[in-house]
């Protein structure tokens, strides 16, 4: 490993490290969040561009880092700045952070996956690179696979960047509304799970079937496509 990429794993790794051993996650609870839901407001009216741009940084540095409390985030986007503008401050900083953790990723790991495994990941490399966005968006859109490691594991594979970031960006869209939205009536919510309900879920998973529907019709397409071949 080079000089460059152990500075930057090690800052990641330092990181990390304070932000569990200053117990900052105790700042990113609903119980917190609600304590505290009026004094961001009253921050928020007095300095808005500092709070927004606070808050993006926040949410940035917790998305690259992989830290827990997205969802924490996106209920505190929607609470203060309201639920439109809250998905489009959560969505951009979500984006922005995602797409620092894939290229920290792609920059220290990337060369040695494809070194090690490459013959075995050509396919899945030429699928990502023809149809990536579907089965990005197909990631995104359905809530059992985590964020982060969607992030990590695309760093990995030779997924364009363009296309990871644009996925991304569409891919969060409804997820995001939802805890936006949720979190600009905060006061209704008792626990997490009432935001993500089993009927949002399936209606997320509906959406990520849908965007891998033109890469199923293209593999049955192929499928018929080929020639038939008997054994004499």
């Amino acid at each position: 490993m080079t000089t460059k990429k152990f500075l930057i794993l090690g800052t990641i790794a330092l990181l990390v490290v304070l932000f569990f051993y200053f117990d900052l996650g105790q700042f990113l609870t609903l119980a917190a969040l609600k304590a505290n839901r009026d004094l961001l407001a009253a921050f928020y009216a007095e300095h808005r561009l500092a709070t927004v741009l606070l808050f993006m940084a926040i949410y940035i540095l917790q998305t690259a880092l992989s830290l827990p409390g997205a969802a924490i985030l996106s209920l505190a986007a929607g609470a203060i700045f309201g639920a439109i503008m809250g998905t489009v401050y959560a969505n951009l900083a979500a984006t922005i952070g995602a797409t620092l953790a894939f290229l920290a990723t792609r920059f220290l790991l990337h060369d040695l996956v494809q070194r090690k495994f490459g013959d075995r990941l050509k396919k899945l490399n030429h699928e990502l690179e023809t149809r990536g966005l579907n089965y990005l968006l197909f990631l995104r859109l359905v809530p059992i696979f985590p964020f982060f490691l969607i992030n990590l594991a695309a760093g990995l594979t030779r997924l364009p960047l363009r296309t990871f970031i644009i996925g991304t960006m569409i891919g969060i869209i409804p997820g995001g509304f939802v805890y936006c939205n949720a979190g600009a009536s905060l006061a209704t919510i008792s626990t997490l799970r009432e935001v993500a309900s089993p009927r949002v879920l399936g209606s997320f998973a509906l959406l990520g079937l849908f965007a891998l529907l033109p890469v199923i019709y293209s593999k049955i397409k192929g499928s018929r496509g080929r020639p038939v071949t008997r054994d004499l």
